[in-house]
């Protein structure tokens, strides 16, 4: 089985071109290993964190965790509690979050999921610039970007050039001095000490 092409996330990536902050992280990580999960809590005020599946927390179509991330995925749950860290598979025990529109649209089944918690103080944590952290910017939360991914058996054609691109992309824009969207959060600055090691790109 391979992953389908998003559409609406190429569409959406044209968004870029007119806001470029929109595709830059407010943190980059080599993957979710490397948050310090009581430090983000802590520090950041962030009172629920919600994660893409595939190659963020597990091989695409896969419904168990990999098998690396199993001590700081036991973190993170203890430290947001079983129905703070929402993600796509029920095996994974937590909370189950359905949309019916791919990222980056469909915000307002994320934001009313975590109702009464503000935007602002969720993080969204996922291996995609033009989906995912194009998704909580334009929804206003903390994005976190793992860079390194767990495999790419599953992905098409398409989706190997597109996360190829969005790594270049990264790089352009840093070099531009491009930050992401202010957030409270960080205070206008990037408080990195709730990150163990820092993602390449």
């Amino acid at each position: 089985m391979v992953q389908s092409l998003n559409v609406s996330g190429i569409l959406n990536a044209f968004r870029v071109l007119w806001n470029p902050s929109l595709a830059m992280p407010h943190v980059i990580v080599k993957d979710m290993s490397c948050i310090n999960y009581a430090k983000l809590k802590k520090q950041c005020d962030i009172q629920a964190i919600a994660f893409d599946k595939d190659n963020c927390l597990t091989a695409p179509y896969v419904s168990t965790i990999h098998s690396p991330f199993n001590d700081a995925w036991k973190e993170c749950k203890e430290t947001f509690g079983r129905d703070r860290a929402q993600q796509l598979e029920s095996s994974l025990g937590v909370a189950v979050l359905r949309h019916k529109e791919k990222k980056p649209d469909g915000g307002q089944y994320l934001s009313n999921f975590v109702k009464p918690i503000p935007p602002e103080k969720v993080a969204f944590v996922g291996d995609r610039i033009f989906t995912d952290i194009l998704f909580g910017n334009r929804n206003g939360n903390l994005t976190i970007w793992t860079s390194q991914i767990i495999t790419e058996e599953g992905d098409n054609k398409p989706a190997l050039l597109l996360r190829r691109m969005e790594h270049h992309l990264i790089n352009i824009l840093q070099k531009f001095s491009i930050k992401a969207p202010s957030h409270p959060a960080l205070n206008g600055t990037v408080d990195d000490s709730f990150i163990i090691t820092k993602g390449k790109y």
